[in-house]
């Protein structure tokens, strides 16, 4: 208990004060529309809005996104707050709508008083938010995949990108499975931004290696119905079949693959392998399915961050494990309210420059913030979905490849179109 009080979980005090020497030598924020609400600015709650899709395909993902994210404010009013200040989560239902997310973000912002907005669950909805926020000067911080929100064109200085991006994500999976499994694939991606993204980078990671892409099959989100693009694959004969979608989708889609035979003819891997899915698929359907991950508990084992995170979890939920969407929604709540801490207010300025000089480690291990595009710079973790020698019904992954932190393996920031 006594370390408790040195240290907010995850930084240290040494890093604490390292962090606010950074932000005091960072340099002034380019001109925006800040929202100035001075006589309020540094007195009363902290409100953070928290708008995810609490209903539709994804919303099995966006409760534990909630759940995680109640964990950070209750661990941050717990210990007292921010001078004595309590936050305040304001979760709203996006509906897993661009259109009813920004209503609800310009709600929050305008009637609610938010301070600041973490969430989202889709590449779409999240640049949507983020449309709101930049125009209004406030922090949002995207715990949903997106390589978009990093690009000129959308990033901004309160703009930060805590997600894992889908270049990182299907490259991982490309590097792994191609070689592994061969080099012929057929692509079966959901016909939106996270799909298109995720096949552009298995394209490019596959290339070098020999990839062949037999055929690029789109479906829409909340399809349903597979078995119309079953037989095209079969008939293609793939030594791979790469599987980009997301939440209900991917579940129905590896069941229907899983029931037509495909898996006896051809690795299906998937650039997020999802946890929520997988235990909701079960072990039949997701079998020797391999992808990667931004989060697995099993990695407590050899990351210390991830046993403690796990266990809070498990203790404020009934033994429920986290899930890696609902981790970075733990994560992108802490570091809000750590900056807050460091900078001592919640003026806009000083607490985005604090979030732009963490160095922290919540729950995966270490991770910064790119300075060109604020994008989070974080380890991913190749999983190939297990039945058998499972410690309990939680167990379902075995962690193949763990790629560090690397700056590398992103898109460049002249890519993206920053000038450096």
């Amino acid at each position: 208990m006594k370390s408790e009080k040195k240290t907010i979980a995850g930084i240290s005090r040494r890093n604490l004060l390292a962090s606010a020497a950074a932000v005091a030598a960072l340099p002034v924020l380019p001109s925006m529309p800040y929202i100035t609400r001075a006589a309020a600015q540094d007195t009363g709650p902290i409100k953070i809005g928290f708008p995810v899709p609490l209903t539709g395909p994804f919303a099995t993902e966006a409760q534990d996104q909630v759940r995680a994210a109640q964990l950070a404010v209750k661990e941050f009013n717990d210990a007292g707050g921010a001078n004595g200040r309590q936050c305040e989560l304001l979760v709203r239902d996006d509906k897993l709508n661009p259109g009813e997310a920004a209503t609800r973000t310009l709600e929050l912002i305008e009637k609610d008083n938010a301070h600041f907005i973490c969430g989202t669950l889709s590449a779409a909805v999240q640049l949507s938010v983020n449309n709101v926020t930049k125009a209004r000067g406030v922090i949002y911080v995207s715990i949903s995949q997106s390589d978009k929100i990093s690009e000129a064109s959308d990033a901004s200085p309160v703009t930060f990108h805590e997600a894992v991006n889908p270049h990182l994500m299907s490259s991982a999976v490309a590097r792994y499975a191609v070689g592994k499994f061969g080099k012929k694939a057929v692509c079966l991606v959901s016909d939106y931004a996270y799909g298109h993204e995720n096949l552009r980078g298995f394209q490019r990671a596959g290339q070098p290696l020999g990839l062949e892409i037999l055929a690029d099959l789109r479906h829409p989100l909340g399809q349903t119905d597979y078995s119309t693009f079953l037989p095209r694959i079969a008939a293609l004969k793939p030594e791979i079949l790469f599987l980009a979608n997301f939440g209900a989708d991917l579940v129905n889609s590896v069941k229907q693959a899983t029931d037509f035979g495909l898996k006896d003819r051809m690795k299906i891997v998937c650039p997020t392998l999802l946890y929520t899915s997988r235990i909701a698929g079960g072990d039949e359907a997701f079998e020797g399915i391999a992808g990667a991950a931004p989060f697995y508990w099993g990695i407590e084992d050899k990351i210390p961050s991830a046993k403690t995170f796990n266990d809070k979890f498990k203790a404020a939920y009934g033994g429920r494990y986290p899930s890696d969407y609902g981790a970075m929604g733990y994560s992108g709540i802490r570091q809000i309210l750590d900056a807050v801490k460091i900078a001592k207010t919640t003026e806009t300025k000083a607490v985005a420059a604090a979030i732009r000089a963490l160095k922290y480690d919540y729950y995966k291990g270490p991770q910064y913030y790119r300075a060109c595009d604020q994008q989070s710079v974080q380890s991913v973790f190749v999983l190939e979905s297990k039945t058998k020698n499972k410690r309990n019904q939680y167990d379902v992954f075995d962690v193949v490849v763990t790629e560090a932190p690397d700056e590398k393996r992103l898109r460049t920031c002249e890519e993206l179109g920053h000038k450096t």
